[in-house]
């Protein structure tokens, strides 16, 4: 199985439209052939004295795929083409860690 943690950095006053345009997009990526997992995650504060402040500029994205094909067929679907263009001017940023379970 491989997990992806995506975190975006959104622009200043992005964030509810890149939600909105995050929220579209979720079900036409959990509908893809090898997606076990597809979530857009905000950060919020707790009492756990190991967390880091919390950043109201950045959107999480945790996924599973099956495998490496299906993560691959994923990034290149027209879907996920239309939602970079729509959400270009939104984000500011993204890092992506690709992790294979062990």
């Amino acid at each position: 199985m491989i997990h992806v943690i995506a975190e975006i950095r959104l622009r200043p006053g992005a964030r509810d439209a890149f939600v909105a345009e995050f929220q579209r997009l979720t079900p036409l990526v959990r509908a893809e052939d090898g997606c076990i997992e597809y979530q857009g995650a905000l950060e919020i504060a707790t009492a756990i004295a190991a967390q880091a402040p919390p950043r109201d500029d950045v959107l999480t994205v945790v996924e599973k795929w099956r495998d490496e094909a299906a993560l691959a067929a994923h990034l290149d679907a027209p879907h996920m083409h239309d939602h970079r263009e729509r959400s270009r001017e939104l984000a500011a940023g993204v890092t992506v860690r690709v992790l294979r379970s062990v």
